[in-house]
C-alpha cells in the first residue's frame, strides 16, 4: 500500500504524479489556511502554497516518515517557504525605503479570519507574528504540541507555554477590542 511504500522507500509516493496529486489534494486546505493565517494575505498564501507544493514535489525523495507524517512535512515546507518569502520581502522593503518609496501597511492586508468577528480579527492582528503562528498551528490546524513544536524548532513544553501566553494575550486584546466596539 501507499503507507508501506512511504516507509520502505522514505519518499512521498507518486513519482508519476498521481499519488502526489492525491497527497496535495488531501492537505492543500491545511497548507493554505496555515499560510493565510501566517501572512494575513490570501493572495500571497495562494502563491506560497503553490511554491510549497512545487518544493515538496522536488524534495519528495527526502521525506522521512520517521520524523513526521506527510501533513507535518508539508507544513514544515510551508513554514520555510513563508519565512524565505518574508525575509526576501523585508530586504526588498529596506531597499525601497533607501530610495524613499513607502512600504505597504500590513494592517491593510485582506482578512485572514473569514467568518470570525471583526473584534477577534483585530485582536489576532495585534498579536506578534510568533503568537499568531503558534495559535495557527495549535488551534487553527489542530496540531498536537509535539508536531507544532517540531515545526517551530522548540520543545513541546515551550510550545505549550508559548500557546498559553499567546491565548492569554489574545483574550486581553479581544476584551480591549470588544470594549472599544461598545463605546
Amino acid at each position: 500500500g501507499v503507507d508501506q511504500t512511504m516507509s520502505e522507500r522514505g519518499t512521498i509516493p507518486g513519482a508519476d504524479g498521481d499519488a502526489f496529486a492525491e497527497l496535495v489534494g488531501g492537505h492543500l486546505d491545511d497548507v493554505f489556511r496555515y499560510l493565510a493565517y501566517l501572512t494575513g494575505d490570501r493572495s500571497l498564501a495562494e502563491d506560497l502554497a503553490a511554491d510549497t507544493f512545487e518544493r515538496a514535489f522536488r524534495e519528495r525523495r527526502r521525506f522521512d516518515p520517521r520524523r513526521a507524517g506527510p501533513r507535518g512535512w508539508l507544513l514544515a515546507i510551508a513554514r520555510s517557504t513563508a519565512l524565505d518569502h518574508l525575509r526576501s520581502e523585508r530586504r526588498r522593503r529596506v531597499r525601497e525605503q533607501a530610495y524613499a518609496q513607502p512600504a505597504s501597511d500590513a494592517a491593510d492586508a485582506p482578512g485572514f479570519c473569514d467568518g470570525y468577528s471583526a473584534s477577534l480579527e483585530a485582536a489576532l492582528r495585534s498579536l506578534s507574528a510568533g503568537d499568531r503562528e503558534v495559535v495557527a498551528l495549535r488551534v487553527l490546524l489542530d496540531l498536537d504540541a509535539a508536531a507544532a513544536a517540531r515545526l517551530l524548532g522548540i520543545t513541546p513544553t515551550a510550545c505549550s507555554t508559548r500557546l498559553s501566553r499567546a491565548l492569554s494575550r489574545l483574550a486581553q486584546e479581544l476584551e480591549t477590542h470588544e470594549l472599544a466596539d461598545r463605546t
